[in-house]
């Protein structure tokens, strides 16, 4: 069996927009993983199959897509691509806070859901690589600066000793960096427990 193109998760209350949801990601080579009506299904059922990207319909019977996609992005983040009819400036605002990646207009027309799906996936990878970098560089940093304290090394040769260590072990200097904040902590606690 082929491997689907997206494996996508639909959050629709209404069984005809999920119908045609299914079908245009059949048609485009995704396949729906999983599919709920209820915006309190949302988070257990991302966190469950882990889709590539969700679609979530603004207006769901039981509550709010946009609250549901906020609750999804703190438990289980995922892409998600917003569903609705509505397009007034208050709900991509409320969207984009909640972290929605992308937006589809009712009706659906088959041949935008590829494009939608494929930025929100996109983008959401984007993201969290940068926040990913981000951290990294503030452990490198943290390290290089537990390192000039403790050992008297200039901000150079801190991280000269950090690059080094990575490259000596096979780890990323973000991992190298972990280490020595780690090793500092236990070195403080064994220190205040003598």
């Amino acid at each position: 069996m082929k491997t689907p193109r997206w494996r996508v998760a639909v959050i629709d209350d209404h069984a005809r927009s999920q119908a045609e949801i299914a079908a245009a990601i059949s048609q485009a080579g995704g396949g729906v993983v999983a599919a709920s009506a209820s915006s309190r299904d949302a988070v257990p059922l991302i966190g469950r199959v882990r889709p590539d990207v969700a679609i979530f319909a603004v207006g769901l019977g039981d509550g709010d897509g946009v609250a549901a996609a906020r609750a999804v992005m703190a438990e289980s983040p995922c892409p998600i691509v917003l569903f609705t009819s509505h397009r007034g400036d208050e709900l991509i605002e409320r969207a984009t806070g909640a972290g929605v990646m992308a937006y589809l207009l009712k009706p659906l027309r088959p041949e935008e859901l590829p494009p939608a799906l494929d930025l929100a996936i996109a983008r959401f990878r984007e993201i969290r690589d940068l926040r990913q970098r981000l951290e990294a560089r503030k452990l490198i940093e943290r390290a290089k600066g537990l390192l000039m304290a403790r050992r008297g090394l200039s901000e150079e040769e801190a991280f000269h000793t950090l690059r080094r260590t990575a490259m000596n072990h096979r780890r990323s200097m973000a991992q190298i960096a972990r280490a020595v904040i780690l090793a500092e902590s236990l070195g403080r606690e064994v220190a205040g427990d003598g």
